[in-house]
């Protein structure tokens, strides 16, 4: 820790607290965060109590439920657990289905246990509203055991709506338990963020300034400054950066996280076989060291089959293991150690281009060839929908953890530094379905990422983007965001922030608005009677001032220190004299 100091015989006593502080407390129930990843012999209890489903735990026969389709239900017990099974089925949606009344403007969680009669399928839950069928979330059943299905959504308009369970494997029955709807208002779902960011982003801090002789020193001057913000927020910058003054100091002002939009890509660094041109990646690099701005690695291999270098497509598969191979050891050794993260297969949950080519473990391979050149850097599968659209079964949560499984269970990768990667590319967000998707995928105890975060233009898409950045930012799991809206004159990909002349547009209001709110800028106020000052910060690093007017002279010093996560039940002090 370093000190000013400007002739003054003060003691300053820094007491970093994390107090047993509930901070904003609502009235409203509290928000459930937690989801399961295991199939379990037993089923949980149903979150809320079930909320608004009538006969939950099915301990009243088929009370509340009804058929749905052509299939035929009944309740069934095993092991003193009573559970509905629907059979049957000759239709996706023949299930079991009870009837909710739906309220608009109003978040729903919701959460079952499903199991399927043989062999695993995924099971999706659905919501015939009075505007349409509404895909609420999905899970990968298996037989013997129980699987959670935690998902949610926002109903267009109030009225009658009836809740089913479908799957395209119509020779599977579906055993469901444990059902549960529970609704929010939008004001009890701030409270939820607002509680979460408290608890998981910010410290109670107590500063005291006491003279040399232990006085208190009361009423003196304190001034609080934030250098940087702990929780990485960044945005995607391109070449442009680098020849254009004003980008660099609407950028630099702003982020510490940046993301190259193309230029660390196999199809910018090596256009032609054998010719490599990484000038633009390092360039764009240094201006990132320069500026003390994080880098995510982005990406090394892309397996939509569009976007490979023109050479690649013709390789026989023997030569494109060959190439591969050269294209880890080239970018991962040239860069190791200078970013943050590798994206190493980008949307290999759509798309399989290397798989179709190298066999299905291919990106097993190549997480674990990258992580024998730079084990220290966290390794990410890279995808959009999972938390976008409920509707694509490909991406659901679910299937982005088969997929993250296969990699994992690849020999030699058991102990890889794995992250999650989420685009988030969305177009009218469904919070409610974002929220339960990070819920699922954080049981994995991985860290999580948004990492291309977008909104498709419409009237609202300002609006749209502030709920998707608070929603994410306050989610316990999520460990940091960058926005995909790197600035090229002729527009960007799908959301700007700014004009030409780098002028905010609504967008790039909402971010400096959050950062804003994020970062406690600079905090004014007067210590009391007893030498306190009392305030609660964000966890970043800061800077301390002190002064106070004692006759004709005036005392004055500078502390710098750091606001970390800490325990609720931990108090940090630290005792700092200072003499002339």
């Amino acid at each position: 820790m370093t000190f000013r100091e400007k002739n003054n015989p003060l003691l300053l006593q820094l007491l970093l607290c994390t107090l047993l502080c509930a901070g904003f407390e609502a009235a409203a129930l509290s928000y459930d965060y937690a989801a399961s990843i295991e199939c379990l012999e037993k089923p949980h209890k149903p979150q809320y109590g079930g909320g608004i489903i009538r006969n939950p735990e099915l301990s009243h026969g088929l009370k509340g439920w009804s058929a749905f389709g052509n299939a035929k239900i009944e309740q069934r017990e095993s092991g003193g657990n009573k559970f509905l099974v629907a059979h049957g089925r000759s239709q996706p949606y023949d299930s079991i289905s009870q009837k909710v009344y739906l309220e608009k403007n109003k978040f729903y969680t919701l959460s079952a246990w499903i199991q399927v009669s043989e062999g695993a399928a995924p099971v999706t839950a659905v919501f015939k509203t009075i505007t349409g069928f509404k895909h609420a979330g999905a899970a990968v059943a298996e037989s013997k055991c129980w699987s959670m299905l935690k998902g949610g959504l926002s109903p267009d308009a109030s009225g009658l709506a009836e809740l089913y369970f479908e799957s395209k494997n119509t020779s599977v029955d579906i055993w469901v338990d444990s059902i549960s709807l529970q609704p929010f208002t939008q004001e009890e779902w701030r409270s939820h963020q607002h509680q979460s960011i408290e608890k998981n982003h910010k410290t109670n801090v107590r500063i005291q300034a006491v003279d040399k002789q232990g006085k208190p020193l009361h009423n003196a001057n304190i001034s609080i400054e934030q250098k940087q913000l702990r929780f990485p927020f960044g945005c995607a910058i391109n070449k442009n950066i680098l020849t254009n003054t004003a980008y660099q100091n609407w950028f630099t002002s702003r982020f510490k996280v940046a993301t190259f939009e193309d230029e660390m890509k196999w199809y910018s660094t090596e256009a032609s076989p054998g010719r490599e041109d990484y000038s633009a990646s390092d360039a764009m690099l240094q201006f990132a060291k320069n500026h003390n701005i994080a880098v995510r690695g982005h990406n090394i291999f892309w397996d939509d089959p569009r976007y490979q270098p023109g050479w690649v497509n013709s390789l026989s598969p023997s030569d494109l293991s060959k190439a591969a191979d050269k294209r880890i050891n080239s970018i991962t050794s040239r860069y190791k150690g200078q970013v943050i993260a590798w994206d190493v297969v980008n949307e290999n949950l759509h798309f399989s281009f290397f798989e179709s080519k190298l066999g299905q473990n291919a990106s097993g391979v190549f997480f674990n060839r990258v992580h024998s050149l730079d084990g220290a850097t966290t390794l990410f599968m890279n995808d959009y929908n999972t938390i976008e659209d409920s509707r694509d079964g490909k991406a659901t949560p679910a299937m982005y953890l088969k997929k993250l499984r296969q990699i994992s269970q690849f020999l030699g990768n058991q102990n890889l530094r794995i992250g999650i990667g989420l685009e988030s590319h969305f177009s009218t967000p469904n919070i409610p379905y974002m929220r339960a998707s990070i819920d699922t995928l954080g049981a994995t105890g991985l860290p999580i990422w948004l990492t291309e975060v977008d909104v498709q233009s419409s009237p609202n898409q300002a609006q749209y983007l502030e709920q998707i950045l608070r929603e994410a930012h306050a989610h316990p799991k999520v460990q940091g965001i960058v926005v995909w809206a790197a600035w090229k004159p002729s527009g960007c990909y799908r959301m700007c922030l700014t004009d030409n002349n780098f002028k905010n547009l609504a967008t790039g209001d909402v971010v400096d608005k959050l950062l804003h709110e994020w970062g406690s800028k600079r905090l004014e106020g007067k210590t009391d009677a007893d030498g306190f000052f009392d305030t609660t910060l964000f966890h970043g690093d800061y800077e301390v001032k002190i002064t106070r007017q004692a006759a004709n002279t005036i005392f004055s010093m500078a502390q710098s220190f750091k606001v970390l996560p800490t325990n609720a039940s931990q108090t940090i002090s630290m005792l700092i004299k200072v003499s002339a």
